[in-house]
């Protein structure tokens, strides 16, 4: 089953067709257990446009699975688990930042 911090590659439309992408599960296995779709937050390698407070530039993304400098952006979409093709995971320091980026961009203050 898919965790959060797993790395996929999923399908996405482009201008071009389809290209297929790196992207972060940022949904949880309870999520999962009940569901068919995955929660994805969208994974580049063009780190110089990831200057948002919400873009996390990866350090480890080389023991994630990755094959260039990534940055994920909290871009979130979602695809059926079927769909999805794990390749691998965040380190623990990697996606504690995610965990911290999603939670600035969706307003989720723990307390």
């Amino acid at each position: 089953m898919l965790q959060g911090g797993d790395v996929v590659k999923a399908d996405f439309p482009g201008a071009n067709g389809i290209k297929r992408r790196p992207c972060v599960v940022v949904s949880s296995e309870l999520y999962h257990s009940t569901r068919p779709d995955v929660m994805l937050a969208v994974v580049t390698t063009n780190i110089e446009i990831a200057t948002a407070p919400s873009d996390c530039v990866l350090f480890d993304w080389e023991q994630a699975g990755l094959t260039l400098p990534s940055a994920v952006r909290i871009y979130i979409s979602s695809r059926l688990q079927r769909d999805v093709i794990k390749i691998g995971r965040l380190s623990d320091a990697d996606w504690r930042e995610v965990q911290a980026r999603l939670r600035l961009a969706l307003e989720i203050n723990l307390k």
